[in-house]
C-alpha cells in the first residue's frame, strides 16, 4: 500500500519535497499518494507576489511578505538548484542579483519540468491537523475555497512547508496610537514609491531593515533613520541615512530614542522579524522556536523527535535557501520511503543537542554560513541529491559580505561564477540604483556590450 503524504505549502520548501518524490519516481521508486495544500491561487510561496495585505480574498491571513522592486539581496550563485541551473532555465548567463519576478520564474521552471503541479490543491487552506496514537495516522481538515467545502482526510506523514516569514512580530511603543503618520510592519510593505519625499523611520537592524531602507532610498525617500536594539548595521550609508539606538517613544510626528535624541518622521516601518506560527497544528505537534540556525526538537533539522511522522522543512534561520530546502526534502523523502532508518528517540535528541551546542559556539558571520553549509553537506551525503561545492559557495558568501561593507548601495552590481556550471554571471545592463523597472522583460533585455565599464566588476 502506498504511503500517504500531506505537504502543507507550495512555496520553495513544499515544491522541493514534490521534486524530491518525483526525482525518485523517475528512477523507479513508487510515488506516494501525495497531496500538497496551498492556500494561494498559485505556487511559489513568498515569491508569488501579491498586492494584498491583511486578509486575502478568502479572509485568510495574507501569506506573502514580498514587496515590489525587491531584488535578491544575496548572490543567486548561493541558492542555485544543484539539478536545475540558471543557465538551463534562461539559456544564457544572467547577473548575480536578479529581481523577484526573475527568481519566481526560475523556481517555476524546475517544477514545471518535473510535472508536479497536479499534486497541488490551490485555494485550499489547511485548518487543522491532529494525530491519532492508536491508528498512527494524521487527520487533516482543509477548506477548499474553489468549492467552498471542508475536506477531511488521513495521512501517514505530514510535511510542514509553510515557512516562518509570514506572521509578523509586532512590538508596540509609547505614543503609537497617536502617531500622525503611517505605521506598518515589513510584512505589509509593498511599494517604496509611497514613501518618496518622506522622512522614514525603520525599527530594526537585520536584513529587512537594510533592504527596505535601501529600496526606499532608491525610490526617493527624503531621509531614512534606522533604530537598532543591540548594535547598528554599520554600513557606509548615504548622507541622508543615519542609525540611532532603540526607539523609546513617539509623540505626534516626533520619534524619540534611548540616547535622548529625536527626529521628525512621516512613517514608521517595523522590521522586527517574524514568528514561527502554525495555527493549524495541534499543540503537541507545534514547533516552538525563535529564528535560529538550529531549532530544537528536529532530528537532522527536519524530523519532529516526539513524532517522527511529522516533518518540518525550512525552519532554520537562512543563509542558504533553495538548496537547503532541497537537501532537507531529499532526506525527508528517503526517510518516508524507508531508505533511511531513524535511531531511537534518545539518540535523536542527543544528536540534535550536539548540533545545538555547535551552533551556540559560533562567533563570526563566516562561521554561521559555514555551519549551515556543513549541515547541508551532511544531509546530501545521505541521499542521491546532486552534490555541489559548498566550500565555493561559502567563499562567495564571504565576498558578498565584503562587497556590502565596501558599498551597501552598489554590491548588487558585482558578479560571481556559478558553482553548478562554472559559468560567470554577466553584469546587469543597468546599475542597481538606476534600475527602477524590476520587470522580467526589462531585466532580460540585451546586456551591455562587451567591454562595458561594468565588466570591471566581474569576479
Amino acid at each position: 500500500m502506498s504511503i500517504r503524504v500531506a505537504i502543507i505549502g507550495a512555496g520553495p520548501s513544499g515544491l522541493a519535497q514534490l521534486r524530491a518524490f518525483q526525482s525518485a519516481h523517475a528512477k523507479g521508486a513508487p510515488m506516494p499518494h501525495v497531496v500538497c495544500f496551498e492556500k494561494q491561487a498559485d505556487w511559489g510561496g513568498m515569491w508569488n507576489y501579491t498586492w494584498r495585505t491583511g486578509l486575502d480574498e478568502h479572509g485568510e491571513p495574507v501569506h506573502g511578505s514580498m514587496y515590489r522592486y525587491l531584488w535578491s539581496n544575496g548572490p543567486k550563485e548561493c541558492l542555485e538548484f544543484s539539478d536545475y541551473s540558471f543557465d538551463e532555465h534562461f539559456g544564457r548567463p544572467i547577473s548575480s542579483y536578479p529581481p523577484r519576478e526573475v527568481l519566481w520564474d526560475y523556481i517555476q521552471g524546475r517544477v514545471n519540468k518535473a510535472g508536479v503541479r497536479d499534486y497541488i490543491r490551490f485555494n485550499t487552506a489547511v485548518k487543522h491537523v491532529s494525530f491519532d496514537q492508536a491508528t498512527r495516522e494524521f487527520t487533516v481538515t482543509s477548506h477548499d475555497y474553489s468549492r467552498q467545502q471542508n475536506v477531511t482526510e488521513t495521512f501517514d506523514f505530514v510535511v510542514v512547508a509553510s515557512g516562518h516569514f509570514s506572521t509578523p512580530n509586532v512590538p508596540a511603543f509609547e505614543g503609537f496610537e497617536r502617531f500622525s503618520g503611517r505605521i506598518m510592519h515589513a510584512h505589509d510593505f509593498r511599494e517604496a514609491t509611497e514613501l518618496k519625499g518622506k522622512d522614514l523611520l525603520i525599527v530594526g537592524s537585520s536584513y529587512s531593515a537594510e533592504d527596505i531602507g535601501s529600496q526606499c532610498y532608491k525610490y526617493g525617500a527624503r531621509s531614512i533613520t534606522s533604530a537598532y536594539r543591540t548594535q547598528p548595521m554599520g554600513y557606509k550609508w548615504p548622507k541622508n541615512w543615519e542609525e540611532r539606538p532603540q526607539l523609546s517613544k513617539v509623540d505626534g510626528d516626533m520619534a524619540y530614542f534611548v540616547d535622548g535624541s529625536s527626529k521628525r518622521v512621516d512613517a514608521i516601518i517595523l522590521c522586527t522579524g517574524y514568528k514561527h506560527h502554525f495555527p493549524f497544528l495541534s499543540e503537541e505537534l507545534t514547533l516552538q522556536t525563535a529564528n535560529r540556525l538550529w531549532p530544537a526538537e528536529l532530528y537532522q533539522g527536519v524530523i519532529w523527535e516526539d513524532n517522527p511522522q511529522l516533518i518540518y522543512l525550512g525552519m532554520q534561520d537562512l543563509w542558504y535557501s533553495f538548496n537547503l530546502f532541497d537537501a532537507q526534502a531529499w532526506f525527508a523523502r528517503d526517510y518516508m520511503l524507508g531508505r533511511i532508518t531513524l535511531p531511537e528517540q534518545a539518540a535523536m535528541k542527543a544528536d540534535s543537542a550536539r548540533w545545538r551546542a555547535r551552533e551556540e559556539s559560533l562567533e563570526s558571520t563566516a562561521s554561521m554560513y559555514e555551519f549551515q553549509g556543513s549541515y547541508i553537506k551532511h544531509l546530501i551525503d545521505q541521499t542521491d541529491y546532486p552534490s555541489f561545492d559548498i566550500d565555493a559557495v561559502n567563499r562567495i558568501f564571504l565576498k558578498w559580505k565584503t562587497d556590502k561593507k565596501h558599498d551597501i548601495m552598489g554590491y548588487r552590481d558585482k558578479s560571481y561564477r556559478s558553482v553548478i556550471t562554472g559559468t560567470a554571471a554577466v553584469p546587469h545592463h543597468t546599475r542597481w540604483l538606476q534600475a527602477l523597472d524590476d520587470s522580467m522583460d526589462e531585466y532580460l533585455r540585451e546586456t551591455r556590450a562587451k567591454g562595458d565599464v561594468n565588466a570591471l566588476y566581474q569576479r
